[in-house]
């Protein structure tokens, strides 16, 4: 009798080691998917957090390390969102009004530039600007009410040489529409002075060589650079 007892004793302790070794991995396992949820919890978050500064202007946004970029970096991103927004309400003007392809929107990670030919805005070898130009400006003046951007005006023309009363050479045709384009924006529609500028670069940044006429009457042109900053 005693023998027996002894072996059923023993038995009923296997059990118990049994399972106290199932319910340890039981448990394991659960911390192992607890685990796996936070850490999904928080890529998430920071996911979440980084696309909500982009888009809503967060005061923080995530780098690719998961570190907090510069304030300045910060900033660009949000502004670069503006701009391709902006972009996307100056194509839809463009379009809407068959402005086609006189002028042009290109964005880069520096800034938005409207290539606006001379034939939008001038007469050739003139700097009055045209009625319709002027329906332009009023209504990218109120897109641009908003934004805290600094803009340049730039004007340009071909390689030919200009000689006239008014304009001596191309510089002058170039500064004085890139001049009548700034005091319009400012005078006419109320933009801010310390946020633009004029500027003339004549013949000397064309777009294509001026190898052809086609060419040239495409570097015939005034540029509307909003910047990045």
């Amino acid at each position: 009798m005693i023998k027996k007892q002894k072996c059923d004793d023993e038995n009923l302790d296997r059990w118990l080691l049994t399972y106290a070794d199932l319910i340890t991995l039981l448990l394991a396992l659960f911390i192992v998917l607890y685990s796996m949820s936070r850490i999904d919890a928080q890529k998430f978050e920071r996911v979440s957090t980084a696309l909500n500064s982009v888009l809503a202007g967060s005061p923080t946004i995530l780098s690719g390390k998961g570190g907090v970029l510069p304030l300045a970096e910060q900033m660009r991103l949000r502004n670069l969102h503006q701009l391709r927004e902006l972009e996307q309400s100056i194509s839809k003007y463009v379009t809407a009004n068959k402005l086609e392809p006189e002028i042009e929107t290109i964005l880069n990670e520096n800034d938005l530039i409207l290539h606006i030919s001379e034939s939008a805005f001038f007469e050739e070898g003139k700097a009055d600007i045209k009625p319709k130009a002027k329906e332009f400006l009023r209504s990218l003046s109120q897109m641009l009410s908003d934004l805290p951007n600094e803009i340049r005006v730039e004007g340009h023309t071909d390689n030919i040489p200009i000689r006239t009363k008014q304009f001596p050479s191309n510089w002058e045709l170039s500064v004085t529409r890139a001049t009548n384009v700034v005091r319009f924006l400012v005078e006419q529609c109320g933009y801010d002075p310390q946020k633009i500028a004029a500027l003339g670069f004549g013949e000397y940044r064309p777009r294509f060589p001026n190898d052809t006429s086609e060419n040239r009457r495409r570097n015939r042109r005034t540029d509307i650079v909003i910047i990045n900053r």
